[in-house]
């Protein structure tokens, strides 16, 4: 392999900063579940969090993926929100 020439599998610094990005909200999804007071409820909504992440590991369209993020991040909040009313 010539000096300075990446292998084919390596992200570039946009790539990896945007995998970063997924995984801090994959990991805040799974946290955020772990409040649902109901086992099956949580069992429900950790099967479907797997599932849509699962489903759009392969996505390479920068576009794409920054509305499935922001998507994501909308469906925390609204999770989120849920929990904080239960709770009071």
């Amino acid at each position: 392999m010539a000096a300075g020439r990446l292998p084919p599998a390596a992200l570039t610094l946009k790539q990896f900063l945007r995998r970063q990005q997924v995984l801090q909200l994959y990991r805040k999804i799974l946290r955020a579940i772990r409040e649902v007071p109901a086992e099956q409820d949580r069992r429900y909504l950790r099967d479907w969090a797997r599932e849509e992440f699962k489903r759009n590991k392969d996505a390479t369209e920068e576009d794409a993926i920054r509305m499935m993020i922001t998507q994501g991040n909308m469906q925390l909040q609204e999770l989120q929100r849920t929990l904080k009313l239960a709770k009071s």
